[in-house]
């Protein structure tokens, strides 16, 4: 009998623990926590290096930047739901754009992510004895991993992960949320208190493929994640996500606010890349492209790649959620722009912008009004990939997302939305939400995982339905997942943690469940 998924992974996860742990010399570190901000003379010189070797590995499996863990962990999920990208392979008839995904497809972001994250952060949680500045580095890490598989399933193990038992419960994504928050808060308070007093030192450069050791721009960082975390949860809990957001924003160091500041990890081959190019399993999805030349958005170039079909030269987006009849038909529409050496995105400062804009529409005082927010953030990404000017953008109110017409003539649809670029003032709170959440979509591209949940969250950008749902379940022809199933190997082998997983999910373990922040009414 197989064993179950959470028990396959912890099972390596702890041998492999085990075996580094044999290599690492422990002395060094039982003096550490007389100022638990401090990191030792001894540290510096001495297993320092052996414990910064392990961040590489928890950096890189934050967003994946291996190819194969990218593609399980986003390019087949979030990728899809976020409308950036369509898949093109035709010998994949199970897969999550028709809700069918493959047993393996499902556990794989699951898996992978406790197994890759969890091996190096309890190897460092031991060292360290879960104090100082390398400690709070890593559970930054962890929860910029885990907010993205709470999101993509619901309930998971967190709070009692990584203690050392192989079965592991699970937690409410509520009680995921308000913990992800509480290590959130420390990390950043511990990382605030080691640069007020080391100001200028970069003792971990050498592993930090983010800042290159920075750890004022990791406190940024942190604080525009528990930006993002705060504003997923407002429909279920104002309260905290209010909170959340005053906090992050009152810090001395603050939130990223300039493209200097974004958070980009570097890789010897850019994983989107691969799936484009090596692969040839992605092309970019129809409902981006149609919003973005309905918007004659001058970042199309920055995105997509010129393709022809049928003699005419453009744009051509690929339907998602289509039967793939042939994968030299699918290819023919327009591959993204990834070249081998970009680096790979995890926060901009276009996304904080935006976030923020949201908060000021519900009229909290984040500092600028909406308007103000909202053309700040698509000025930032405008200046990101090296525009002129946004103001003429900024200025159109005439533009909107264009039909979507098939070049190949098989899945053309109407656009399924009108919203303008320039803000109005004087419009309902619904409009101005899907302006903000419209031009945010566009300019986090590519983080497919985030404009999903984004989508789920408040309903925008307004999607095309999918032509075949193989799901069984109507519901899904006319909106997104809401989720993906859990590891399916959990219902046989693991069948008590997983009931109470299921039941802490208030609904059946399915593709249209919806999580505990997504409260709207759409």
């Amino acid at each position: 009998m197989n064993k179950s998924c959470i028990y396959r992974v912890f099972s390596k996860l702890f041998f492999g623990v085990g075996c580094m742990l044999i290599v690492s010399c422990s002395e060094m570190f039982r003096d550490l926590n007389a100022d638990e901000t401090q990191l030792t003379p001894d540290l510096m010189n001495g297993d320092n290096y052996k414990l910064g070797a392990f961040f590489p590995q928890m950096q890189e499996s934050v967003n994946p930047v291996q190819e194969n863990d990218y593609q399980m962990c986003n390019s087949l999920i979030g990728d899809v739901y976020g409308r950036y990208m369509s898949i093109t392979n035709d010998g994949w008839k199970n897969n999550f754009a028709t809700f069918n995904a493959p047993n393996y497809w499902i556990s794989y972001p699951f898996s992978t992510t406790f197994t890759k994250i969890y091996g190096p952060w309890i190897l460092i949680k031991k060292e360290t004895k879960g104090q100082g500045a390398y400690f709070a580095w890593a559970q930054i890490l962890r929860v910029a991993a885990f907010h993205r598989i709470t999101d993509m399933y619901g309930p998971i193990p967190y709070s009692k992960a990584g203690r050392g038992a192989v079965s592991v419960e699970y937690d409410s994504q509520e009680d995921v949320y308000k913990a992800m928050f509480a290590d959130l808060t420390d990390a950043i308070n511990t990382l605030t208190e080691y640069v007020n007093k080391n100001r200028g030192t970069n003792p971990l450069a050498a592993y930090d493929e983010v800042y290159g050791g920075d750890f004022v721009k990791w406190i940024k960082f942190a604080n525009s994640l528990k930006l993002r975390m705060a504003m997923r949860i407002v429909y279920a809990n104002e309260v905290l996500a209010k909170r959340m957001v005053i906090e992050a924003i009152i810090h001395p160091i603050g939130v990223i606010k300039k493209n200097s500041d974004n958070a980009f990890i570097a890789f010897p081959r850019n994983p989107i890349n691969v799936m484009w190019d090596a692969y040839t399993d992605t092309r970019v999805c129809a409902d981006i492209v149609s919003y973005m030349e309905g918007y004659k958005d001058p970042r199309m170039e920055k995105y997509f790649q010129l393709s022809e079909i049928n003699g005419n030269k453009g744009y051509f987006g690929l339907r998602c959620g289509i039967s793939i009849s042939s994968k030299a038909w699918a290819l023919k529409y327009s591959a993204p722009v990834a070249n081998p050496t970009d680096k790979l995105l995890w926060m901009n400062a276009s996304e904080v912008a935006f976030l923020l804009a949201e908060g000021a529409l519900r009229g909290w005082n984040v500092g600028e009004t909406a308007e103000q927010l909202y053309k700040e953030g698509i000025k930032l990404s405008f200046e990101q990939y090296g525009l002129i000017s946004a103001e003429a953008y900024l200025a159109n109110d005439t533009f909107r997302p264009a039909d979507y017409v098939d070049p190949q003539g098989l899945y053309s649809e109407p656009s399924q939305s009108s919203i303008t670029i320039k803000w109005v003032s004087e419009a309902p709170f619904e409009e101005n939400l899907e302006r903000i959440i419209t031009q945010k979509w566009i300019a986090i591209w590519p983080l497919g995982l985030e404009a999903w949940s984004e989508q789920r969250r408040t309903g925008y950008p307004r999607f095309m339905p999918v032509k075949l749902n193989s799901s069984g379940d109507p519901t899904l022809t006319t909106k997104l997942a809401s989720r993906i199933p859990f590891p399916p190997d959990e219902v046989e082998n693991n069948r008590i943690n997983y009931t109470t997983a299921v039941l802490l999910l208030n609904g059946s373990d399915n593709y249209s469940t919806r999580l505990w922040w997504d409260k709207k009414v759409k």
